[in-house]
């Protein structure tokens, strides 16, 4: 990326379901914020560095919440591996938040990497599962999306 964009939204990313979509491009935009404080140098990384992580942590939180509400609404059937995945990575970032409050080894730019991976092959994979189940129980008629 030519234009020092860590990472920026693609429409190949959606989802289909609008608030998911919404909320992942939230997300990728949190992601590059937290890069970009790697960036400017040593100074301002430590200033900004951690507000940007405690904004994607909670960003992180609040939409996976959403997240595992419409899949209990859908009675989605891989709910209880998603919901795994999403504590596991949850985890991942608290502690790297606590590491790097309490000074301990941590590497911003390591962690932006992993933040963005995660995300985007979550996103393709995982998250593009739900969709799918979504869409098959609309054309079964048992879902409207309206509702």
């Amino acid at each position: 990326m030519g234009d020092n964009v860590f990472v920026r939204w693609e429409d190949r990313y959606e989802v289909g379901i609008p608030i998911i979509d919404e909320q992942h491009r939230q997300l990728i935009n949190l992601t590059d914020s937290l890069f970009e404080a790697c960036r400017q140098g040593e100074t301002y990384a430590r200033e900004h560095f951690v507000d940007a992580l405690r904004a994607a942590a909670d960003y992180v939180i609040y939409h996976f919440s959403t997240e595992e509400q419409i899949m209990q609404r859908t009675n989605y059937p891989e709910f209880p591996a998603h919901k795994r995945a999403h504590e596991r990575f949850v985890k991942e970032v608290l502690e790297s938040r606590k590491d790097f409050e309490e000074g301990k080894s941590f590497v911003p730019y390591g962690f932006a990497r992993y933040l963005r991976d995660w995300i985007l092959s979550h996103i393709a994979v995982s998250d593009k599962l739900i969709f799918d189940h979504i869409m098959r129980l609309k054309k079964e008629g048992v879902l409207n999306l309206s509702a």
